[in-house]
């Protein structure tokens, strides 16, 4: 399995996509908007990266397909509000298989540890830049609702 930094144009849509595949037979998955996603990880539209960063990476096979999905962030106002330095992660997205969802989690957590974090949340950092609240799911086990 390679991982890889979405630092493309090219990359940025295999992430975007790499979920809509995963979901696609899903009847209760309802995709985000492409251009909600870009703007979460664009300094410009999103006012927690001015003061913060973030990566993306997608995880490929052997074969070059993309398996798996995530992000991470820092925000350097909040970071030091809680007990520990805490960063985050979001956009987890993997097929079932917990090797794959290691490297996902292990890049987060290098990334984060590197850069003096010590704990992390999992958020969904798309949601708190466009609602400002926090959103958590389990599953996509009941209908969509409003």
């Amino acid at each position: 399995m390679q991982l890889i930094e979405v630092n493309t144009p090219e990359l940025a849509e295999e992430f975007l996509k790499m979920q809509v595949r995963l979901y696609r037979k899903d009847p209760k998955y309802i995709r985000p908007l492409d251009k909600d996603v870009h703007q979460v990880f664009d300094p410009k539209k999103n006012k927690l990266l001015r003061d913060g960063e973030a990566i993306r990476w997608i995880l490929q096979d052997e074969t070059g397909e993309t398996i798996g999905r995530v992000a991470s962030f820092i925000n350097r106002k909040t970071a030091n509000s809680f007990e520990q330095p805490t960063g985050g992660m979001g956009f987890f997205d993997c097929i079932n298989d917990q090797d794959a969802a290691n490297i996902l989690f292990d890049a987060c957590r290098n990334w984060l540890q590197e850069r003096g974090m010590e704990a992390w949340m999992d958020r969904s950092i798309s949601v708190n830049a466009t609602s400002g609240g926090d959103f958590w799911w389990t599953a996509f086990t009941s209908p969509p609702t409003v």
